[in-house]
């Protein structure tokens, strides 16, 4: 009896102190509430959006999300996102293979028309939109409106190419034969997005896809959920208007282990995956694994390359915005200025003048240029590259420091006197750092621009129409985006967008980029009574 009433004791006691527990996890609950962005009058915005204190990461035609919580800070505020399971994965793939069988009976134009709702839904909340984009990722307000422009641009252009995709009708060598190229839809395209360019890829690959008649599963990057969150609600309210599966656009937050679900599954049909040349191959390993379709768009070595006759009204600002623009996080900054010789000072000159102007500061002020970096990794990387940099020779002309101010800002910088190959400039680094270098001759500088193991964006600036077409030749730039007298960056969106070698041979966007995401038969229709063969063989 003794033992029974101390054992009840200890019972009581532990029950106590659970509900003591709770109660406390309440209490910080509560108080982490009240620093959450949504709960802020400053972000009430963020509602506009669809956006709440707690959301949910996953959309397959409802919203879920049974895995950890995801906190994202901004500043001294917080949000909160709940990621995906592989469950929570494995029951979108499901639903979302169960859509494409709605989606694929769909005529190319009608898809077409849902795709040019989603434009006009994206429209109104652009500026909303935009902000989200400025707030999570860091880049200035501007480039964030700019970038769901982008997604706007490639859903008006999907519209039109609804109604024109589609094989010629080839001449037959038989007599009662016809030759044709059908085009169908590949099925499910996973989507693997990169933080620098939340929305503008997704928008690429979402738009082309759709009226392709593929349904689309995104992961977008595990430091911008809230964004990747925002699109599809936008979408989704499209589908359902429409009355259609809302897992013909499904989205999982995660991290790795979605990425290499969605990379190693067989049901997905093709695997377009943007970010950086280390991922980029373990992603395209797993899918070349399984003999998978896979579309990359990696890392690039971006270089503009000045002659002695160009006009340096033009280069000047172009360099500024290609090396400076979003802090040095697109796949397409320009990272080396080549010079030739008899302008080199003058130019160097020129731009460290044009650099002590850049405008740094709050990204959604509007007289903002330049602001942080998205990450302190990034930071870290900054200076790292910095004293390699230094160690290899190099000289910093301007900037070269981490800036004593809250958030991850870095001093834009440019550095002079290192070798054409020296090791740190053959190294991609995402952050805001230009090597400068200088050649004699048309052959040097060419062959400097195409030594680099990536092949993403170039550009040239002279006066000179033999070299503009040397450059474009055969035995010119070796890259996917190559320019004459524009940046390296802000490509368009009706060309093909994409680059060579260990940029991973990808096309996204315009052209005839919309091949990527359909399968091609070649089929050949007897309406005669003959049977006669190809090539004339008789087998009789």
């Amino acid at each position: 009896m003794p033992q029974f009433i101390a054992l009840s004791a200890a019972a009581r006691h532990w029950v106590l102190r659970r509900k003591l527990l709770c109660a406390s996890a309440c209490l910080r609950h509560r108080a982490a509430m009240s620093t959450l962005l949504i709960n802020q009058p400053t972000y009430a915005w963020l509602r506009e959006l669809g956006l709440r204190e707690e959301n949910d990461g996953v959309y397959n035609g409802t919203w879920g999300g049974r895995g950890e919580v995801r906190v994202n800070r901004c500043g001294e505020a917080q949000f909160l996102v709940f990621k995906a399971t592989t469950k929570d994965y494995e029951e979108t793939v499901k639903k979302a293979k169960e859509a494409w069988k709605i989606w694929a009976d769909i005529p190319a134009p009608k898809r077409g028309e849902i795709v040019r709702q989603i434009g006009d839904a994206l429209r109104r909340k652009i500026k909303v939109l935009g902000s989200l984009v400025s707030l999570e990722m860091g880049k200035i307000y501007v480039e964030g409106v700019g970038e769901v422009q982008e997604y706007v641009d490639v859903c008006d252009y999907a519209v039109g190419l609804s109604r024109m995709i589609g094989g010629p009708v080839l001449p037959s060598e038989r007599p009662g034969h016809a030759l044709i190229e059908q085009w169908n839809p590949v099925g499910l395209v996973g989507i693997i997005t990169a933080f620098n360019f939340p929305v503008a890829v997704y928008g690429w690959n979402n738009a082309i896809a759709l009226i392709c008649g593929n349904v689309c599963l995104w992961k977008g990057a595990p430091t911008t959920p809230l964004t990747s969150v925002a699109v599809t609600k936008i979408v989704a309210e499209v589908l359902e208007q429409n009355n259609l599966p809302g897992a013909i656009c499904s989205m999982t937050c995660g991290g790795a282990e979605i990425g290499s679900a969605l990379a190693k599954d067989e049901r997905v049909d093709l695997v377009s995956f943007t970010g950086s040349t280390h991922v980029g191959k373990l992603v395209s390993l797993m899918v070349q694994e399984r003999f998978g379709r896979q579309l990359l768009e990696l890392g690039g070595n971006n270089a503009i390359v000045v002659f002695e006759d160009a006009d340096l009204n033009l280069v000047v600002p172009s360099t500024v915005f290609a090396a400076v623009g979003t802090a040095g996080q697109r796949c397409t900054t320009t990272r080396r200025l080549m010079l030739h010789e008899s302008i080199h000072d003058d130019v160097v000159e020129r731009l460290s003048k044009a650099y002590k102007q850049i405008r740094i500061g709050d990204p959604w002020d509007s007289n903002t240029l330049y602001g942080p970096l998205h990450t302190k990794e990034a930071v870290e990387q900054y200076k790292a590259a910095i004293e390699q940099a230094k160690q290899q020779g190099g000289t910093i002309v301007c900037g070269g420091k981490v800036m004593d101010r809250p958030g991850n800002y870095v001093e834009p910088t440019i550095i002079t006197g290192l070798a054409h190959d020296a090791p740190i400039v053959h190294k991609e680094t995402f952050v805001p750092i230009l090597y400068v270098l200088k050649f004699k001759t048309e052959e040097e500088a060419f062959s400097w621009n195409n030594e680099v193991k990536q092949g993403l964006s170039s550009s040239i600036f002279t006066k000179d129409m033999g070299r503009v077409f040397r450059w474009l030749g055969p035995k010119g730039s070796d890259c996917g985006i190559v320019n004459v007298n524009i940046p390296t960056s802000g490509a368009e969106i009706g060309g093909a967008f994409g680059g060579e070698k260990h940029t991973g041979g990808g096309r996204e966007s315009g052209s005839d980029s919309w091949k990527q995401y359909m399968r091609r038969s070649t089929c050949t229709i007897n309406y005669s009574k003959d049977l006669p063969l190809a090539q004339g063989i008789k087998f009789e």
